[in-house]
C-alpha cells in the first residue's frame, strides 16, 4: 500500500509569484505554498532578507506549475525582466 502523504507531495502545485513591497518594489519568489510564503515575508522571520526589510509586502501575481522545476525556471525568466515587463504581466491578470 502507498504512503497517501508522498502522493499528495508529489501532485502538489508550485507556484511563481511577484510581491510588491512597501517601496514599490518587485520580489519575485517561488513556493508550494503561496498562502503560507506571503505570510512568512511579511510576518516572519522565514521570509527573504529582501523582503524583511521591505515590508509590507503585497502579492500582486502568481502562475501555477505542475514541477518545481517549471517554477524556477518561470521565476528565473521573470527575475531577468526589467520592471515595465513585470508591471505588464502584473497588469495582464
Amino acid at each position: 500500500m502507498r504512503d497517501l502523504s508522498i502522493i499528495s507531495v508529489l501532485v502538489m502545485p508550485y507556484f511563481t509569484y511577484i510581491l510588491e513591497c512597501a517601496d514599490s518594489s518587485f520580489y519575485v519568489g517561488c513556493t508550494n505554498n503561496l498562502e503560507k510564503r506571503c505570510k512568512e515575508h511579511n510576518e516572519s522571520k522565514w521570509g527573504a532578507h529582501y523582503t524583511k526589510l521591505r515590508r509590507p509586502v503585497v502579492l500582486k501575481y502568481s502562475e501555477k506549475f505542475n514541477t518545481l522545476k517549471e517554477a524556477r525556471r518561470r521565476e528565473s525568466e521573470i527575475k531577468s525582466w526589467h520592471r515595465e515587463k513585470k508591471l505588464n504581466l502584473i497588469n495582464k491578470k
